[in-house]
């Protein structure tokens, strides 16, 4: 089955789809619901400059929420 989440969806998409993925993005730290940029910016985008592997997020994230 493929992932529901992939790296190129942005903060903004996953979390308005997945609600129960904003447990996972405050695992990793990263206050997405009140960044502006979460709107535009991609997960890759927003996991490469927080320094965090963008995989293991996609990949968590997708736990979350299958």
């Amino acid at each position: 089955m493929a992932d529901k989440i992939t790296k190129d969806m942005t903060f903004f998409e996953v979390m308005r789809t997945y609600p129960e993925s904003v447990k996972v993005l405050q695992k990793y730290n990263l206050g997405c619901i009140g960044c502006m940029g979460a709107q535009n910016e991609s997960l890759e985008q927003g996991a490469n400059a927080h320094g965090i592997d963008a995989e293991a997020l996609v990949k968590d994230l997708n736990a979350a929420v299958s």
